[in-house]
């Protein structure tokens, strides 16, 4: 490619230099302007893949800085671990209950290695059990930082917060990289009903409350059953649930996260 521009380059400045009454050149001007076109249309399309190159260089530039705090402390890309697994960060997004894109350039959902080979563990439970299903990530590791904001920006009275966040203060197991919000999809890639959508801050997503609200008809035995796979191969991988939230499931206690990890600023 490079030695085809220089070739065109080349010939165009010879047209520049000769007039059009050379007689070596009279005959071929339309060739040679031909010839200059192209080389133009190669040195914009070479000049649009460097922009191109460039804008990707500086993206993966972005998302490495912003991605550092969960590197520096050896957690790892869930994805890299997990190629089969889906990662849909919703804190990435304006898809969330907040409708904030909290994280930034953080793209890419991280763990600590020992829950990371848990999560793995999961889904090799769900692909035996359902081989056309897959795990989807919500959220995972999240720096304190952006629990703090989350926590600035929701706009609920204070004393309601913790219905919703865990306090900064206190910090809560996703700062550990030992918590992940997760779900299943089908082999379309759809989303399983699971009766309250992710983040439903509400008793439809209670998993304590299922009996009640499947005698009540707000649940149905479908999206259940859906919530019990789900518990039952994070159970099998060494996770525990919140009686709250049909997503979250946690490594360990926040007690222990604090005694083996460090907390993610």
């Amino acid at each position: 490619m490079q030695n085809r521009v220089f070739v065109f380059l080349f010939i165009c400045s010879l047209v520049a230099c000769k007039p059009d009454s050379d007689p070596v050149f009279s005959g071929h001007t339309v060739i040679f302007k031909t010839l200059q076109l192209a080389a133009d249309s190669v040195l914009k399309v070479a000049e649009l893949n460097i922009d191109s190159a460039k804008r990707t260089y500086e993206k993966r530039v972005k998302i490495a800085n912003a991605e550092s705090p969960f590197l520096n402390l050896g957690l790892v890309n869930i994805k890299q671990m997990v190629p089969s697994i889906i990662v849909d960060l919703r804190y990435s997004s304006l898809n969330n209950f907040m409708n904030i894109d909290l994280y930034g350039d953080i793209i890419n959902a991280y763990l600590q290695p020992d829950v990371a080979v848990k999560l793995q563990q999961a889904q090799t439970n769900l692909k035996r059990d359902h081989p056309a299903h897959s795990l989807i990530v919500y959220d995972a590791a999240r720096p304190l930082s952006v629990q703090q904001l989350m926590w600035d920006s929701i706009e609920v009275p204070e004393w309601e917060k913790t219905k919703y966040l865990s306090n900064p203060l206190h910090g809560s197991l996703h700062n550990y990289g030992a918590a992940v919000d997760i779900g299943i999809t089908d082999s379309l890639g759809n989303e399983l009903d699971m009766g309250a959508p992710y983040d439903f801050f509400g008793e439809l997503a209670y998993p304590r409350k299922e009996t009640i609200l499947l005698a009540q008809g707000r649940l149905t035995a479908l999206q259940v059953n859906n919530r019990k796979i789900l518990r039952s191969i994070m159970y099998e991988a060494g996770f525990f649930n919140i009686d709250t939230e049909w997503w979250h499931f946690n490594s360990c206690s926040l007690k222990q996260a604090i005694l083996i990890y460090k907390i993610i600023e």
